[in-house]
């Protein structure tokens, strides 16, 4: 591959490790290009970069890992790093993208900033609310960071960051991809309330969750006869997971797969787990019971001590009071989950006031054009470096 810079044409490496950061990473490399045809980017790119026109060197995004599960993956997140270090100092890069996934990417804003290309990070690590201790290498390592909450950009200028809120990419790309109500109105043929099940996209997250997701289900519909239980299905990944949960369970339950939006549109409640399904689930306004059932024995040994919030799902957090259930971050029974469950479907006024407090928590990150943003401070960076 031939990456030198050609004709002074800035020349990006941008690098995302998972899933999610290969869709924040595909709009904000076509946003750079609306703005500025000539940029040319290069680096760690799943298949949606690709497409939106990045040169791969080498894919992480279909390997990612999160805490002991990233273990698995160790090896090739040493080959990446060694293989995206020989690209920054082999050629004349403008700046560096690093979006999201701190355990790879704080060290590749070292190796990056050790070969004189500026650093943009983008996503920042949630250092608010566990691992503040790294907040000197976010600092030193970073020229500059896209922050995507309202009140990060605050928070982390207070620690020395040079922070910028920029909006969600989420609220974009909801907003970008409008729900069709003919889907909508099939999911919600044949049963009333409608339950959407939201266990995540990752297989750990789906074995940990699902069964307990479906217990709570089974008992609303011991209280709803008449209801529908709809599990999301990701990926083709957990897919196995999810139709050998459901063979052994209520004939009743349905599956959706592919992208969650129009089942969030079509549920009276979601049972959804922690992180950025909650806050999809928000940007829908639809009430929710927020689950996650991580190791008890590493919660006790070592989160406990690293979490620093006093609530743990987003859209609480965002409110700064709970404002959705969230049981989290394990359980030792579903039983409370179902009462509360069942509470919020018997209760329209329950879910009516929730439904205006989740309103309220995403109005400030609607309409914010994220990736246009961030790419406008990307270049800010390139021309104020010089590259």
């Amino acid at each position: 591959m031939n990456v030198a810079n050609q004709n002074d044409r800035p020349l990006v490496f941008i690098s995302a490790a998972e899933p999610s950061g290969d869709v924040h990473g595909a709009a904000l490399i076509r946003a750079a290009i609306r703005r500025c045809p000539e940029v040319r980017f290069v680096g760690v790119a799943g298949p949606l970069m690709v497409e939106a026109g990045c040169e791969a060197v080498f894919d992480m995004s279909r390997t990612s890992g999160m805490l002991l599960g990233a273990i698995k993956v160790a090896g090739r997140a040493i080959a990446m790093l060694r293989t995206a270090d020989n690209y920054l100092r082999r050629y004349s890069f403008s700046a560096a993208v690093l979006i999201d996934s701190p355990t790879l990417h704080l060290p590749l804003a070292a190796r990056a900033q050790s070969a004189g290309v500026p650093v943009l990070y983008y996503i920042a690590p949630q250092m608010w609310a566990w691992g503040g201790y790294r907040i000197h290498k976010l600092r030193n390592r970073t020229d500059r960071v896209a922050v995507i909450l309202p009140f990060e950009e605050r928070f982390f200028r207070d620690q020395g960051v040079d922070a910028y809120y920029v909006g969600h990419p989420l609220a974009d790309r909801l907003a970008e991809t409008p729900v069709d109500p003919d889907s909508v109105n099939r999911l919600r043929v044949g049963g009333s309330p409608v339950v959407a099940l939201l266990p995540g996209s990752r297989r750990h997250v789906v074995e940990e969750l699902l069964r307990g997701q479906l217990e709570v289900g089974e008992r609303i519909i011991e209280a709803f006869p008449n209801a529908k239980l709809i599990v999301s299905v990701a990926n083709e990944q957990v897919k196995p997971l999810v139709d050998g949960s459901l063979a052994k369970l209520h004939p009743a339950v349905e599956t959706f797969f592919g992208a969650p939006p129009p089942l969030i549109a079509a549920a009276d409640l979601v049972l959804v787990a922690s992180g950025t399904s909650a806050l999809e689930v928000a940007f829908h306004s639809k009430p929710m019971v927020v689950m996650y059932n991580a190791s008890r024995l590493f919660y006790q040994l070592v989160g406990r001590w690293m979490i620093r919030t006093q609530h743990l799902s987003l859209p609480n957090i965002l409110a700064g009071r709970e404002i959705v259930p969230e049981f989290m971050p394990y359980y030792t029974s579903t039983a409370p989950i179902a009462e509360r469950a069942i509470e919020l479907l018997s209760s329209a006024e329950a879910r009516t006031r929730m439904i205006a407090d989740l309103s309220a928590v995403v109005e400030p990150m609607r309409d914010t054009h994220a990736s246009d943003r961030t790419a406008e401070l990307l270049f800010d960076l390139i021309r104020g470096s010089g590259h």
